[in-house]
């Protein structure tokens, strides 16, 4: 807070916070081959619960029962508008009104297998993008590094480009 608002408010002085990280010693840090093993760990614990989960089955059923429901919907919308058509005009709205319902859930049938199946290729996806990345960890995690770093903070990176940008006239 400012000193301003401290003393506006007559609030009690606030103790001085330091802002530097704080300094991690490297030998309290897990060895890779530590992290390896308990990565290698939860895969295990992971594989027993996939084991312990419930197969998904009779997806080809539900389909099949999908396609069914909705191809009755519309064969009773024809034989409801095929009604409509032969009775007196004042009645045939409610029918056609019927009719139309019947449709909608026809198409919400035929949505609900196209969103499952949408799905199911949503999750085949994720899963071929998880198994790439796993596969390109490890192949990496041996292969030697080149480069150089050094680390610094927030304010020197800024201080650095703002460096660079007034050393460098300005482009037109």
């Amino acid at each position: 807070m400012t000193q301003k608002l401290i003393d506006l408010f007559d609030l009690p002085d606030t103790p001085k916070v330091s802002v530097d990280p704080p300094i991690v010693d490297p030998a309290t840090l897990p060895s890779v081959p530590d992290m390896r093993a308990a990565l290698q760990e939860v895969d295990r614990a992971i594989d027993k619960i996939d084991a312990a989960l419930p197969a998904v089955t009779d997806l080809d059923t539900t389909d099949a029962e999908l396609d069914e429901l909705a191809l009755l919907a519309k064969d009773k919308f024809n034989d409801l508008v095929d009604l409509a058509m032969n009775v007196e005009p004042r009645l045939s709205g409610q029918i056609l009104q019927s009719a139309v319902v019947l449709l909608g859930h026809s198409i919400t049938a035929k949505q609900a297998k196209v969103d499952k199946k949408l799905r199911i290729i949503e999750l085949q996806l994720r899963k071929a993008r998880l198994d790439q990345t796993a596969t390109v960890k490890e192949q990496d995690e041996d292969a030697p590094i080149d480069g150089h770093a050094m680390p610094f903070d927030r304010n020197a990176l800024l201080k650095a480009i703002l460096a660079n940008r007034t050393s460098e006239p300005p482009k037109t």
